[in-house]
């Protein structure tokens, strides 16, 4: 058995920055509203006719994170893609990634995991990595959100949260088992899955024929549902157990936590777990206030932004935590 460990890491969100003040122009919405529920100033969104996809954010994140790693793009052994905002319906990005990177025809697996998708990524990287079967795995989360949400007040409690970016690692095999991903934790609650949903399209419910047949624009089921407080509530509860579980699981204390990365879907919640296991601000890194909640790709954009800023050192602990819809939520405990 081996470890895993991060060798590289990489990030790419667009050029162009939405401000709250920006979405008051055409939402029935203000600055002081948006930054007292989710603690967000402004995010990314792609610029409509520009050409950007989730591959081609994934593809400019990925290819930072290989140069970085020091490898040569053919020593990837694997892709995991983890998105909820794929170029079309089907194939997933994955096999889009490859392409673009020109690599041999190694596999490639989509992760729907949603705010958790990196996490869950990174599990089944380190799972593969550990029994011997790939020694350098591409694990990417991107997200094109901006043109699948409600511009408009009606949608303002869900759309003025989410961005565009994309965050990518290399995962590769680590002899010294005192380094690397010690543990993931993975879990999930089917029975609240309708409380944070995008319902349509959808072989449950409306599938192309029908929406075809009824073009109907006062349909919301396109766009994101949230039932804000019952998540933050459920958030709350499952971040702190999932912590908790890594630290067990290793025989660690929250003392020993050098650096907590969590999902960046609201700073409220943020700062209730900062609050809860009381760490101090050195101790977690948030940057939902310039980029929002870029779902699958919050962590590794987190991640790679905190390292790229020094706070991140060999021999830390890192802890990843995430929670969203599903709902699931997991955790990942890191020597760096």
């Amino acid at each position: 058995m081996y470890h895993s460990k991060i060798t590289g890491l990489g990030y790419f969100v667009p050029e162009n920055i939405v401000t709250n003040d920006d979405l008051s122009k055409i939402i029935d919405t203000n600055d002081e509203w948006i930054q007292e529920r989710t603690g967000i100033q402004e995010r990314r969104h792609i610029v409509k006719g520009s050409g950007e996809t989730t591959t081609t954010m994934g593809l400019k994140a990925a290819k930072i994170a290989i140069e970085r790693s020091g490898i040569a793009k053919d020593d990837i052994d694997f892709i995991v893609f983890a998105t909820i905002s794929p170029d079309y319906y089907f194939p997933g990005p994955g096999v889009a990634l490859q392409k673009e990177l020109g690599l041999k025809t190694i596999g490639a697996l989509d992760i729907r995991n949603q705010c958790s998708g990196f996490i869950y990524a990174l599990s089944v990287a380190d799972q593969y990595i550990k029994t011997g079967m790939y020694k350098n795995i591409l694990i990417v989360g991107a997200e094109l959100q901006s043109i699948g949400l409600d511009m408009t007040t009606r949608g303002r409690n869900v759309s003025v949260i989410f961005g565009d970016g994309a965050g990518a690692a290399i995962i590769s095999r680590e002899e010294d088992l005192t380094k690397g991903i010690l543990s993931t934790h993975l879990h999930s609650e089917g029975e609240h899955a309708l409380e944070l949903a995008v319902a349509s399209p959808g072989m449950g419910g409306k599938w192309v024929t029908d929406i075809l047949a009824e073009n109907n624009p006062d349909d919301i089921s396109y766009f994101p549902y949230m039932n804000g407080q019952f998540v933050f509530k459920h958030a709350v509860t499952r971040f702190a157990e999932v912590i908790n579980e890594g630290l067990g699981a290793n025989n660690l204390q929250i003392s020993d936590i050098d650096m907590l990365i969590p999902h960046q879907a609201n700073l409220r919640i943020s700062q209730f777990i900062q609050k809860k296991f009381n760490l101090t601000d050195d101790q977690v890194f948030n940057n939902i206030q310039k980029y929002g909640n870029t779902t699958a790709a919050s962590i590794p954009i987190a991640l790679t932004e905190a390292w790229e800023l020094g706070k991140i050192k060999s021999g830390d602990t890192v802890v990843l935590a995430a929670f969203g819809s599903g709902f699931t939520w997991a955790s990942a405990i890191i020597k760096w």
